[in-house]
């Protein structure tokens, strides 16, 4: 028999938890018939709803339910690492709780798996009942993430996905702090099949990722895979330098021709200005990154546990 640890992050998904349970259940047949025993492992992300509640009825009613419950909320990367760090299966899938992650799929993933892949990942092939603005942005930040990291970011991806053992062990062994999943799954390599499915929209609630929360998760990305943003600031502190120069001599030249070198004030104060801004800019970039430094270098824990089954 292989062991199957399903990992579910779940953060104030009270409403879903027993429809999450019954779906999953669905495959049941397929696990006994592939000699598949499996252990449902929900992490409470520090919810302020009944999700524990729920959690914990289902951890009487079914021994192959366990669950770790945060001291508060420490986000989804962390919740997904806790799962990680408890599990000892020999495969390991992440779900969410919303059932925007079809259970549906897992006997073909386990079917790659058993083909030779040493992960299984899906993505979506459309955004259908998204905001249209949340869809733009987010697929002009895979199309940035392909041309600057060196990770493997694919357009649509969940963080619905099977590994093995050997992939989570290799996934365990970058213990840091700021943490990209998608990127981190990207970069450990290995062989991976993809999936393709439409977009599910939730099946009730609402979703607990806002654009600003989207936008600070995006700039984690781009900090944690790629080093880009800090070049860029580079070449732009050196082209604006050749632009200064170039602005001087001719300064000096127009001086000594028609011996006007006052005059220009206006612009002189919008190439100020915009010199300044660019200045900011590229401190801002650097700031971002010294302050990831700064997160790693103080060694907090990534989360802490309350309650545990």
């Amino acid at each position: 028999m292989k062991l199957l640890n399903i990992i579910v992050p779940c953060f104030n998904e009270e409403e879903n938890i027993i429809d999450f349970y019954n779906e999953l259940l669905n495959n049941e047949r397929y696990f006994s018939d592939n000699n598949f025993t499996i252990e449902i492992s929900f992490i409470d992300d520090g919810s302020t709803d009944g999700t524990l509640a729920e959690i914990k009825k289902l951890a009487v009613k079914d021994k192959r339910v366990s669950y770790l419950s945060f001291s508060r909320n420490f986000g989804k990367e962390a919740a997904i690492y806790a799962g990680l760090n408890k599990a000892n299966g020999d495969y390991l899938v992440f779900m969410d709780a919303d059932l925007q992650d079809p259970p549906s799929l897992l006997p073909e993933m386990l079917d790659c798996i058993k083909n030779g892949y040493d992960s299984v990942a899906t993505r979506r092939v459309s955004r259908k009942g998204e905001p249209l603005i949340r869809s733009f942005f987010a697929r002009r930040f895979y199309k940035l993430m392909k041309r600057i990291s060196q990770a493997e970011i694919v357009d649509g991806a969940r963080d619905y996905r099977l590994i093995t053992r050997q992939v989570a062990d290799a996934i365990l062994a970058m213990p840091e702090y700021n943490r990209f999943t998608k990127g981190i799954f990207g970069w450990v390599g290995y062989k991976t099949k993809w999936l393709e499915f439409e977009n599910v929209k939730r099946r009730k609630g609402e979703t607990k990722w806002s654009f600003w929360k989207l936008f600070s998760y995006s700039l984690e990305g781009i900090t944690a895979f790629s080093t880009a943003p800090l070049r860029m600031a580079s070449i732009l502190g050196l082209i604006f330098c050749m632009i200064a120069f170039i602005f001087i001599l001719i300064i000096i030249i127009r001086a000594l021709i028609f011996g006007d070198p006052t005059s220009g004030w206006p612009s002189l104060v919008c190439i100020i200005l915009l010199v300044s801004g660019v200045q900011l800019f590229c401190i801002g970039i650097i700031g971002e990154y010294l302050a990831k430094t700064y997160m790693e270098v103080k060694k907090r824990p990534i989360y802490l546990i309350k309650d545990e089954v």
